[in-house]
């Protein structure tokens, strides 16, 4: 019956150029939706920020009165005017960062192979702080840095600070701010990365090197080295560009970062097209860090 069908229809077995044509724009409108939600949520804003940017004041016209002029010199006044906010934002990124690191692989590491019945407590109490506030945590840390909280009072005991030092106010508390309120994106990264070890390699390791210190450096960091790229990248991206932290620990002009002026930009002085200019250079040049890092990191899984 199979042979006397085929012998019907012509000879050909239906191939899939027959297949229906819904058929096959189905994957293409399973893509739809998450196209237009970043075309119109992405791509779009991204456009306009970028035309705002090229923008000149309207001459005689009000405060906040723009004209599109495709004016390239934006960018390099915006730079020239703030570079000391821009290197002043990385900087803090990146000793937050270094800090969060030094403070989470310690952490991620006990959770992982050492907290047994714990782990899930532990991993609880690392996602805690997301369960308030941004703004409160950071108003927290100035309570807690504070000339009459028990760090200073403490440090000046010890004789560690002078009597009338503050920690206020300075690069020292929004560093600490910055690593505090990013933490928790160091530290899940790295225990993910550390929880796939296989600890038979661990052991295998012991065989063949003896000493912790030499599995650590051999074997341990290097499989872990996934979880350290992406709780780096997860850590600096936002810190470079954060304002919070600055504007509620800093409160001073030596200690803005580049959002704070962005901020104050788009909001008070209402000078768009520098806001727009200082917003594309800080993505560019996050955009080339990170670029640069992955590739010397050697992670091909992330890139």
């Amino acid at each position: 019956m199979a042979i006397a069908s085929v012998a019907h229809t012509g000879g050909a077995a239906p191939g899939p150029a027959a297949a229906p044509r819904g058929r096959r724009l189905t994957p293409y409108l399973l893509l739809l939706p998450g196209m237009a939600w970043l075309v119109i949520f992405f791509v779009v804003p991204i456009v306009t920020l970028f035309s705002t940017s090229l923008q000149v004041p309207v001459e005689g016209g009000e405060t906040g009165s723009y004209v599109q002029a495709f004016r390239f010199a934006n960018y390099v006044d915006a730079v020239t005017e703030y570079w000391a906010q821009f290197s002043r934002s990385f900087v803090y990124a990146g000793l937050a960062t270094l800090f969060a690191l030094a403070i989470a692989y310690p952490l991620a590491y006990m959770i992982a192979f050492k907290a047994g019945r714990l782990r899930n407590l532990l991993l609880v109490l690392v996602v805690a702080p997301f369960f308030a506030s941004f703004i409160l945590r950071t108003i927290a840390w100035r309570q807690i840095l504070s000339d009459e909280g028990w760090v200073v009072s403490s440090l000046k005991f010890l004789h560690v600070i002078p009597q009338s030092a503050t920690v206020t106010a300075s690069a020292v508390a929004v560093v600490a701010g910055i690593t505090y309120n990013f933490l928790p994106f160091m530290t899940l990264p790295l225990y993910a990365s550390l929880e796939r070890i296989d600890p038979r390699l661990l052991e295998a390791g012991a065989d063949l090197y003896g000493n912790g210190a030499t599995v650590f450096r051999k074997v341990t960091f290097p499989l872990s080295l996934p979880g350290v790229v992406a709780g780096t990248l997860l850590t600096f991206i936002p810190a470079a560009g954060d304002y919070v932290n600055a504007a509620l620990l800093g409160r001073q002009p030596g200690t803005a970062m580049i959002g704070n002026v962005v901020e104050s930009r788009f909001f008070r002085i209402v000078d768009y097209p520098t806001a727009a200019s200082l917003s594309f250079v800080l993505m560019a040049a996050i955009l080339a860090l990170v670029f640069v890092y992955v590739r010397r990191a050697g992670t091909e899984e992330l890139v």
